[in-house]
């Protein structure tokens, strides 16, 4: 129990003069030299450092009553918590510009598990000093005193020192990261920036030089808008004309290949409009349109058929335009001729054109395995026509139709009659001016 005493007792000793340490280094600083802190050092503090060479344990009166062993221990506890209280101070000292040999030399005689526990420690608060000082540091303030009162803050001495250690060698960081963005030569301070490890050095090396980088920046461009306005206005100037170069370029282009569009489609459409001419080959059905022609003229006559020609829009059927007169015996010659035979009809409609109402019929031949088709024009106001029925007599129901939609009548038909409709429809639905009777319907 009185060894647990005398351990708090030495940590308050030990904090009581880190304190006062401080309060000495404040009362230097202001006084303008740092000797007084070498006279306010307590003597006393030598005697821990003989006592781990010599492994000698000192304690006070209260501690004679205790056990060796736990006497040794004390001492040696004693002696770890001053050791830190040196580096403490030899850390303090090298903030201040002095040379920290014999504490170095004191603290480096101290080991064991406890040390390893406080250099950990350390280092974890060194990287929360860090980061505190690269927030000070972005806000423009200087954090050196302040994480040195910080640093006195604390229970435990071994802490305190190695906080007090890390937030020295940060605000040197700090100072030299600042002092390097200001231009001014960071010689020292990059010295001692160099000595500190880990991430959070890295980090404020990182920071140091990005600030550097942008104040660089900054200054070359104060230079150059000092330098000359009218060279500015210039390179303005000249990235405006390059821009509007850049645009008439592009209007040119889109302008030339509309051109080009333009003219390839006036040449296509001319080269269609020649092409006919120039290009159109002959249908291969034209020799069976010759033919027939040819056949009928010399058995009808040349005045029988109104026009021939090969219609492109139904696969080049072979088109025989008969005269209204004659589109009858066109069609029965078309059937009985030996060399013609179109056995078989095998289309039939008709179609208003407004003026004119026409009539057109398909037939093939089974025998020539070809097709012939014959058309005809008839009156609109009354259109009459001779059926084909007695020829074809599947021509019965194309003819019905014809009748029921447009009102064509077929003399000779067998049965003409509505198909679609009822008889007392009114009017014929595919005819162009046809007009509902009952508009509801």
């Amino acid at each position: 129990m009185s060894g647990e005493k005398d351990l708090e007792q030495l940590k308050k000793e030990a904090v009581a003069k880190a304190k006062a340490a401080a309060a000495a280094k404040r009362a230097a600083k202001a006084a303008g030299t740092a000797e007084p802190k070498k006279e306010t050092e307590p003597k006393q503090e030598a005697k821990p450092v003989e006592l781990v060479k010599a492994e000698e344990p000192v304690a006070p009166p209260a501690e004679a009553a205790a056990p060796v062993n736990d006497a040794d221990d004390l001492a040696k506890k004693k002696a770890t918590a001053v050791a830190k209280a040196k580096a403490a101070a030899a850390a303090k000292r090298k903030a201040m510009g002095e040379a920290p040999a014999e504490e170095t030399a004191s603290e480096a005689t101290s080991g064991g598990d406890a040390d390893d526990l406080a250099k950990k420690k350390a280092a974890a608060v060194a990287k929360a000093k860090a980061a505190a000082a690269a927030k000070r540091k972005a806000m423009g303030e200087e954090p050196a005193e302040e994480t040195a009162s910080e640093a006195t803050s604390g229970g435990d001495a071994d802490d305190l020192a190695k906080k007090k250690a890390a937030a020295v060698a940060k605000a040197k960081a700090a100072a030299a990261a600042k002092r390097k963005a200001m231009g001014e030569a960071p010689a020292e301070e990059t010295g001692s920036e160099a000595a500190s490890g880990g991430d959070a050095d890295d980090l404020a090396k990182k920071k140091a030089a990005a600030v550097a980088k942008a104040k660089a920046a900054a200054a070359a461009k104060a230079k150059a808008k000092a330098a000359g306005a009218g060279d500015a206005a210039a390179d303005a100037a000249g990235g405006d004309d390059e821009k509007a170069k850049a645009i008439a370029a592009a209007k040119a282009k889109a302008k030339a290949a509309a051109a080009a569009k333009a003219k390839a489609a006036a040449g296509g459409k001319a080269g269609s409009m020649d092409a006919p001419a120039a290009e159109a080959k002959p249908s291969a059905n034209q020799p069976y349109l010759d033919k027939y022609v040819k056949v009928i003229e010399e058995n009808l006559g040349s005045d029988v058929l109104e026009d021939s020609y090969i219609n492109k829009l139904s696969k080049d059927v072979p088109t025989l335009v008969a005269k209204r007169d004659t589109y009858f015996k066109i069609a029965q010659f078309l059937k009985y001729n030996e060399l013609l035979g179109f056995d078989y009809l095998s289309e039939l409609h008709g179609t208003d054109f407004e003026t004119y109402m026409e009539v057109y019929v398909h037939f093939y031949s089974y025998k020539n395995r070809q097709s012939v088709a014959l058309k005809v024009k008839i009156d609109r106001g009354e259109p009459v026509l001779e059926s084909l029925v007695p020829l074809w007599a599947g021509a019965e129901w194309p003819e019905c139709e014809a009748y029921d939609l447009l009102g064509i009548k077929f003399t000779g038909h067998p049965d003409l009659r509505r198909i679609f409709l009822g008889e007392d429809w009114v009017g014929y639905p595919l005819r162009k001016d046809y007009e509902p009777y009952d508009v509801e319907v």
